[in-house]
């Protein structure tokens, strides 16, 4: 069985994990009621929409 001759560091396995994790962009969807682009799931900051009702003012 293969053992390690002396211990890894913290360093050294947050290394080798960061290298594969890729940022990527999130998806966009249009809003129902003014089609603006915004995060799925989220309220519309242009028309102040959530799934169809009004949750806060429009500007």
């Amino acid at each position: 069985m293969g053992v390690p001759k002396r211990k890894a560091s913290k360093q050294r396995g947050r290394q080798r994990r960061a290298a594969n994790t890729k940022l990527e962009t999130p998806e966009l969807v249009a809003c129902q009621q003014c089609h603006a682009l915004i995060a799925p799931h989220h309220l519309c900051p242009e028309c102040g929409q959530y799934k169809g009702r009004e949750v806060i003012a429009a500007k």
